[in-house]
């Protein structure tokens, strides 16, 4: 089956991610979070910039959004909105903070790795393990100069994101404006706006999205181009963060099994998988293994230093001598306060909740690996349970959920309209063996 979108709907898509970009125009700095400086100052090192041109460039981007934020606010306070502009005081005064540190680092000898040392080099060994993200960026950045490079980058990221939602909703045999709906979620809901940031949130989606394409591809019984997206999403995903490269492969490898049990039985789940499917979980459970090793080889930082990480606030106090009592601890205490302030404000839960009932509803079996891949930003919340944590970024692929089961649980009601607007011809399935 052709997925690729027939002219007027390849229109519409265009169409849609030129008014998702423009209005992007809003914003063109003040996206960044405090690791935002990290990936950046790697990639103006990619592109030839020595230690201090490179922190140099950061450092007045970084403070150039910060004096702009501070100037916005401060146009809306209402007893102080015609006084002086704050600009150039916020300005001066971030980029004094900011060299303060990082002269200090490189005068000490800190002048290792790629990143510019804003923080202990213990620290900055995790951003050098992700090369990925930097790798994108550096060729913008380059071009077009820091400030339109990083907002470029972030535009091109995010619309890749929703012509992944619009291309998976065709490869399910959705109807065209089902998929558009699936492309303008992403580009509305939290992913949309995490994906904008300069950090890696955004490829993760991407990434993400290719490997659950690749996923209905094989549910369509195209097994060779399933498993080389699956696999060169994992691929590229380790280069990002190797973690959820670790955590997707999982996840699409216990996916793999458990629709094959549904199929099939759980002392012989490969009986239950059509042969595509085994290609892909194979794929899937051969880059957990290559992961791990990959990491151990490279001497990537373990989980144990992610968790001193997290309970030492960055290395600034000694090691903790028991974490994983800590940790436990704290995941208790955290997703009790993430469920409070949720049922707050249910609108997540209940995006989330809608998502599961589309796609599990009209697309069993591919309702299982959209969970799994949707399960992969609890587990990564799961391994950062700070409540501080820039917005909801961790848990952000959570909502490719919404983003693709949405648009499948209004399917029934859009279908009779979509007949006339290059809906996918041939009978609506759930899999290779199941029609309805």
């Amino acid at each position: 089956m052709d997925v690729r979108p027939a002219r007027p709907a390849r229109f519409r898509v265009i169409v849609l991610a030129a008014v998702f970009a423009a209005l992007q125009l809003a914003n063109v700095t003040g996206r960044d979070s405090p690791d935002s400086k990290n990936y950046l100052s790697y990639a103006l090192s990619l592109g030839g910039a020595g230690k201090h041109d490179a922190a140099s460039l950061t450092i007045d981007y970084v403070c150039a959004g910060r004096a702009s934020l501070a100037r916005r606010d401060q146009s809306v306070d209402v007893l102080r909105f015609h006084a002086p502009s704050p600009t150039r005081r916020v300005f001066e005064e971030c980029r004094s903070e900011q060299w303060r540190g990082v002269s200090k680092r490189l005068r000490a000898g800190q002048t290792s790795g790629h990143t510019v040392p804003f923080m202990s080099a213990r620290f900055m060994r995790i951003f050098e393990a992700r090369p990925g993200y930097p790798a994108l960026l550096a060729p913008f950045v380059t071009v077009l100069g820091v400030k339109w490079g990083v907002w470029t980058s972030s535009v091109l990221v995010t619309v890749g994101g929703g012509v992944l939602a619009f291309l998976v909703l065709r490869t399910l045999r959705a109807p065209t404006v089902a998929a558009l709906t699936g492309q303008a979620l992403f580009y509305v809901l939290p992913c949309g706006t995490t994906a904008m940031r300069p950090m890696t949130e955004g490829l993760l989606l991407d990434l993400t999205l290719a490997a659950l394409w690749g996923c209905a591809l094989a549910l369509e019984g195209r097994a060779r181009a399933g498993s080389l997206l699956v696999g060169g999403s994992l691929a590229a995903l380790f280069t990002v963060k190797h973690s959820q490269a670790l955590f997707l492969g999982l996840c699409l490898t216990g996916a793999c099994a458990v629709i094959g049990v549904r199929h099939g039985s759980a002392r012989r789940p490969l009986r239950g998988l059509t042969p595509p499917l085994r290609v892909v979980g194979a794929v899937a459970a051969g880059a957990v293994v290559v992961t791990v090793l990959a990491a151990r080889a490279l001497r990537y930082p373990s989980e144990s230093e992610s968790l001193q990480d997290l309970l030492t606030g960055h290395f600034a106090v000694p090691d903790r001598t028991r974490p994983w009592p800590e940790f436990l601890h704290l995941e208790a205490d955290f997703w009790v306060e993430w469920l409070r302030r949720e049922l707050w404000e249910p609108f997540a839960l209940a995006a989330l909740a809608a998502g599961a009932w589309g796609v599990g509803r009209q697309r069993p079996d591919f309702a299982v690996l959209l969970l799994a891949g949707a399960l992969t930003g609890v587990l990564n919340q799961a391994g950062h349970p700070d409540i501080t944590i820039y917005g909801d970024r961790l848990i952000v692929l959570v909502w490719v959920l919404p983003v693709v089961g949405l648009p499948l649980l209004l399917e029934q009601a859009l279908r009779p309209r979509a007949r006339g607007l290059d809906a996918v011809p041939g009978p609506l399935r759930t899999d290779t063996r199941v029609t309805r």
